[in-house]
C-alpha cells in the first residue's frame, strides 16, 4: 500500500515544512473577511458514516461550516455510503466549480489523486493521507501523529483500570487507524515500566501489526459485540477507533456499568453526551481547524502542497479533560502525563509508529 504521501521517503521534508510554517491551524477570525470569500466555493466529500458521524466526518464538516460562516464562502458537502460512492462524488464536486475539494479519510486517496491529476486548476486537500501520486502542486494532505496524543491516553488507561486489562479495536485497518492504536499500546507500556506493572492490552499487537477490527465504519452493532467480548475478558477501559462504530462499543460500556472509553478524533464527553458519564478521555485530533486554515489560505490565495502535520507541539492533536473522571485519574498519573507530554514536544522521547507521517 503506498503510504501516507510516501511518508519515509518525505518526513525530511515534511520537517522543514513544518519548521517553515507548520504551526497549528489558527482558532481566529479569518483575515479574508466576511465579504472575501463571496465567490470562493469549498467542498467536501465524507467518508462512509457521513457528517453526523460524532467523529472525524464531523469534525471536518465543522471546519467547513465554520468557513461558511466567517469568510463568508459557498459551500457544498456531500456524503458518501460506500466505497463506489468516492470517485462519482468527487466527480460532481468537479462538475459544480469547486474551487477547493476536501475528501476526509484514507479511502478516498485514489479518487483525490485521479481527480487532482486531470483538474490542475482545483485545488485539493485530504484528511489523515497524502495522495497516491507525487508532485501535484494543487494537492496538500492534512495529516496528524495521532500517535503522540494515542500514548498519552494508553498511560491514562492503563493507570486508571482496576482490572489491569485494557482494550482497542479498529474499525478498518488503514494507517489512519492504528497509527492511534500503536500510541496506545505503547502508552500503557510505558506506564507498566514506570510502575512495575503488568496491565494487558487487548485488540491489538503493534510489534506483529496485528489486532481486533469490525471490518467497517458505520455498524454500531459489531462494534457493541467486539466491545463485549473484551469486557468478557476483563477490559475496563476501551478505546474504539472505528468511527460510528465506537457508539456500539459506548453502548456496551455503558451496560456494563464499572468501562470507560476512550475517545477518538473529538471529544466524546462533548460530541456524544448519551455517553458523556463514561468518557475517561478523548484522542483528539483537530481536524475542524486544519480545514479551516486550508479553506482561509486558499481564499486569500495562499494554497500550497506542502503537508500540515499536527503534532503536540502545535497542538494539532491532544487529549481531552478528564471531565467527570477527573477525580478517578490518580494525581501521580495526571503528572506523568504532563511530564510525558513535555518530552515528547521538547523531542526527549519519541513515539513511533509504522503509520505516522
Amino acid at each position: 500500500m503506498k503510504k501516507i504521501i510516501r511518508a519515509a521517503a518525505l518526513s525530511g521534508a515534511v520537517a522543514l515544512a513544518l519548521a517553515a510554517c507548520g504551526s497549528a491551524p489558527e482558532e481566529s477570525e479569518g483575515s479574508a473577511g466576511a465579504d472575501g470569500g463571496a465567490d470562493f466555493k469549498a467542498c467536501m466529500v465524507s467518508d462512509a458514516g457521513g457528517f453526523d458521524d460524532k467523529s472525524f466526518n464531523q469534525s471536518g464538516a465543522e471546519g467547513l461550516d465554520r468557513a461558511k460562516d466567517e469568510l463568508g464562502i459557498e459551500e457544498v458537502k456531500v456524503e458518501s455510503s460506500a466505497p463506489t460512492d468516492y470517485a462519482p462524488n468527487v466527480d460532481s464536486l468537479v462538475q459544480q466549480d469547486c474551487n477547493l475539494i476536501i475528501g476526509v479519510g484514507f479511502n478516498l486517496a485514489d479518487a483525490l489523486t485521479a481527480a487532482a491529476e486531470a483538474n490542475p486548476d482545483v485545488e485539493f486537500a485530504l484528511i489523515d493521507s497524502g495522495f497516491n501520486a507525487e508532485g501535484l502542486d494543487n494537492a496538500k494532505p492534512l495529516l496528524f501523529n495521532t500517535q503522540e496524543a494515542a500514548y498519552l491516553a494508553g498511560y491514562v488507561a492503563a493507570g486508571t483500570s482496576q482490572t489491569g486489562t485494557v482494550a482497542t479495536f479498529g474499525g478498518i485497518q488503514l494507517p489512519s487507524v492504528s497509527i492511534f492504536m500503536d500510541g496506545f499500546a505503547d502508552g500503557v507500556a510505558k506506564y507498566n515500566e514506570d510502575n512495575g506493572a503488568n496491565v494487558t492490552v487487548l485488540g491489538w499487537d503493534k510489534e506483529a501489526q496485528t489486532g481486533s477490527f469490525t471490518g467497517d465504519f458505520d455498524n454500531q452493532t459489531n462494534g457493541q459485540n467486539l466491545a463485549k467480548g473484551f469486557i468478557d475478558q476483563g477490559a475496563d477501559v476501551i478505546m474504539p477507533v472505528a468511527g460510528p462504530v465506537g457508539l456500539g462499543a459506548a453502548a456496551a460500556a455503558q451496560e456494563a456499568g464499572d468501562v470507560s472509553i476512550v475517545g477518538v478524533d473529538a471529544d466524546w464527553f462533548e460530541t456524544s453526551p448519551d455517553y458523556s458519564s463514561i468518557i475517561l478521555t478523548s484522542v483528539m485530533k483537530q481536524i475542524g481547524a486544519a480545514v479551516f486554515d486550508t479553506v482561509s489560505a486558499s481564499v486569500e490565495g495562499n494554497f500550497s502542497n506542502e503537508p500540515y502535520v499536527g503534532t503536540l507541539e502545535n497542538d494539532g492533536i491532544g487529549i481531552a479533560p478528564f471531565h467527570d473522571y477527573d477525580s478517578v485519574v490518580p494525581a501521580e498519573v495526571k503528572t506523568a502525563v504532563e511530564e510525558l507530554k513535555a518530552q515528547i514536544i521538547s523531542g526527549d522521547l519519541v513515539v513511533e509508529s509504522p503509520s505516522q507521517n
